[in-house]
């Protein structure tokens, strides 16, 4: 049995964190989805930067959409939806077999927003309403400024992928506007059953730390960051709130692992897919990853429900002087900056693409 189904067979979802033209255009990402397990899809400014930069398979659509395009960002928009629909009809199997829980593809409001609540709740409406696909969620960060944007759109019914999570703290924020979205639509007698994902972002932490702390802690804080918020993600499903609104139809907020690929060349390219095994969440990896695992990865032991080692191990880095809530804050700001700076980058490449198109035609 492949590592890639035995892991999808403990009940975690694999998520593909890329989208191209060339994996919907080659069949690879059906591929992925009949031999790997593939069962979802994320994408980011990042990604659609390098596959609109590295691949001509968008020029003709750029031709075409350019002269009706009311700016940069609305064109990136039509060619984002357009890969993202056929992407999510290819995972539609999957959500209808699930029942909506699995099967979901996600793009992300301009990164532009995070600190605009009103802008990015707006945002999040027009994509929905433009992508029209039942298993498309809209990536809204998890800032302070983006907890109630995430509230307003579930109570709208809106999907929602919370990004940019970095802790324990981070998530909880998220998952209680989340709830707040559902008990309102509860009290408002309308259907709470909404889906959502939170996605905690991993490696980024290890990179972070990487030389200032002893050898034996190396990639360490990634996972018990990871463990500790699993904890407060289990207590939250096993708590009497979340009971109720589940009384009353609600779904659970999904956790999701992102940043799962290994930044230390020196450690296996496996380690957040190993460590992270549990049910009834998804890990979503970078495409080489994904391969690597499925070529000689291994399941590890299911998470622990407690947290196993991981205040421990976060008491080491505290001795080793890394302020963990400090470095969450760190970490948001600087993922928000990294990926409103892909999005100028990507804007300014789609937009100069179209203007040279409008002018050879």
């Amino acid at each position: 049995m492949k590592p890639t189904k035995a892991l999808h067979d403990l009940g975690q979802s694999l998520w593909l964190d890329n989208i191209t033209r060339e994996l919907l255009n080659s069949g690879t990402l059906l591929r992925y989805i009949d031999e790997l397990s593939v069962t979802g899809l994320t994408s980011n400014p990042t990604i659609f930067d390098q596959a609109i930069k590295n691949s001509s398979m968008y020029d003709a659509d750029i031709a075409r959409k350019a002269p009706s395009a009311k700016s940069g960002e609305d064109l990136f928009f039509e060619l984002a939806i357009a890969d993202l629909s056929r992407a999510a009809d290819l995972f539609q199997p999957v959500f209808a077999r699930t029942d909506g829980v699995d099967g979901w593809v996600s793009l992300e409001v301009s990164p532009l927003l995070a600190h605009d609540t009103n802008a990015t709740l707006a945002a999040a409406r027009d994509l929905h309403r433009r992508a029209g696909k039942p298993n498309l969620f809209i990536k809204i960060p998890g800032t302070s400024e983006g907890l109630p944007a995430i509230e307003e759109a579930i109570f709208a019914g809106i999907p929602v992928n919370v990004t940019l999570l970095f802790s324990r703290e981070q998530y909880i924020a998220a998952a209680h506007a989340y709830l707040r979205g559902v008990e309102r639509r509860i009290e408002a007698g309308l259907n709470p059953a909404v889906a959502s994902v939170a996605s905690l972002f991993l490696s980024r932490w290890d990179v972070a730390v990487g030389g200032k702390v002893r050898a034996e802690l190396t990639n360490r804080l990634g996972i018990a960051i990871a463990q500790r918020t699993y904890k407060a993600y289990r207590e939250l499903l096993d708590s009497p709130r979340f009971q109720h609104a589940a009384n009353a139809g609600a779904r659970a907020q999904r956790m999701l692992w992102a940043s799962t690929g290994t930044k230390d060349p020196k450690a296996s390219d496996t380690l957040y897919v190993k460590a992270l095994a549990a049910p009834f969440t998804i890990n979503t990896m970078p495409e080489g990853t994904l391969k690597a695992f499925s070529d000689h990865g291994e399941v590890g032991d299911i998470l622990a429900p407690d947290g196993g080692d991981c205040e421990a191990v976060l008491t080491s880095f505290a001795k080793a002087g890394i302020d963990v809530d400090a470095l969450a804050a760190q970490l948001q700001e600087e993922g928000a900056s990294s990926f409103a700076k892909s999005w100028n980058d990507l804007i300014d490449r789609v937009a100069a693409k179209g203007a040279a198109m409008r002018k050879a035609n």
